[in-house]
């Protein structure tokens, strides 16, 4: 299911780039997602997972919503307010490799924005949302609240973020982890380029500590298909090691190496209890927006 296609211009990183403060980027993209799924013919589809919840026999037939009936021919009743309130974590990946961008945006301009639109979507539902950015360390951390003005010093902490140093989520998973004191709900934000047997460990952490987590891993079209023609040379962001290389002859193995990555990712995670979603920066941020309120909806 996605957003009409007429409304998918509002969720067009190209044209985010162009707009003004994060906090107007974030209201595009989910005004604009919220708009097209009202007008796709999944009508009620964000209203059931966001404000809404299914009858259960039991239930006061009074509280059912006959609007929401006559749309959907189900049942729905509105959720009471601590039915509907979820602390959320958003852990926004900031090393060096996030900061390469074949385009605009990059990486992490990209994971900004989805970081953004996330915690704005989440302050609609009333939900507690916090923000932990990372490296090798926890580099900043602003606790999940829903007081007046958190969302706004949530926007600027992540208007100010910048590529940090060497990739190792162990760490900083594993302390961030032992440091719920309830659970909730984590997102992380990360091109995944490390160890996947520590960043599989340290996402198991989360959900050994009861916490539901969803995990999104950014990656540029470039990171993805490897378009590259002339030899060049390629450095790494975070270690500035250089290696030169003909693409006509490294491009197979590189493609079958990454490959052989994602679906790692994709059949551990899901083994494990946790949704994993790949995005490509080039693309439209609905299908993240999309599962994150599938996630959220099935808490209720």
């Amino acid at each position: 299911m996605a957003p009409a296609s007429r409304e998918l211009r509002y969720l067009d990183p190209a044209v985010l780039a162009r707009l003004g403060t994060l906090e107007l980027k974030a209201r595009t993209v989910v005004e604009g997602f919220l708009s097209g799924l009202h007008r796709s013919p999944f009508k009620g589809f964000s209203v059931e997972f966001a404000e809404y919840r299914q009858y259960i026999p039991g239930d006061d037939l009074s509280t059912i919503d006959w609007k929401v009936y006559a749309r959907t021919d189900r049942h729905y009743v509105k959720k009471f307010e601590e039915e509907t309130n979820v602390e959320c974590r958003l852990l926004l990946d900031v090393s060096g490799s996030m900061a390469y961008g074949s385009r605009r945006p990059g990486k992490l301009e990209y994971a900004s924005y989805l970081a953004a639109s996330l915690a704005y979507l989440m302050q609609r539902q009333r939900d507690a949302v916090g923000l932990a950015t990372f490296d090798y360390r926890i580099v900043s951390m602003l606790p999940p609240s829903v007081r007046p003005g958190h969302l706004r010093a949530l926007l600027s902490m992540l208007d100010g973020v910048r590529p940090g140093d060497r990739t190792d989520v162990a760490r900083p998973f594993h302390q961030l982890a032992e440091s719920l004191s309830k659970r909730g709900l984590v997102i992380v934000i990360s091109d995944l380029l490390d160890d996947p047997a520590q960043v599989v460990e340290g996402l198991k952490h989360f959900r050994f500590r009861g916490t539901d987590v969803i995990v999104f891993q950014v990656l540029d079209p470039d990171e993805l298909q490897f378009p590259f023609e002339v030899p060049a040379r390629f450095a790494d962001p975070e270690t500035g090691e250089e290696v030169t290389a003909a693409p006509h002859l490294v491009r197979t193995q590189y493609l079958d190496e990454l490959h052989a990555l994602l679906t790692r990712y994709q059949r551990e995670l899901r083994v494990a209890g946790i949704d994993y979603c790949l995005l490509d920066t080039s693309q439209p941020l609905d299908h993240a927006l999309l599962a994150y309120l599938h996630t959220r909806g099935r808490r209720q």
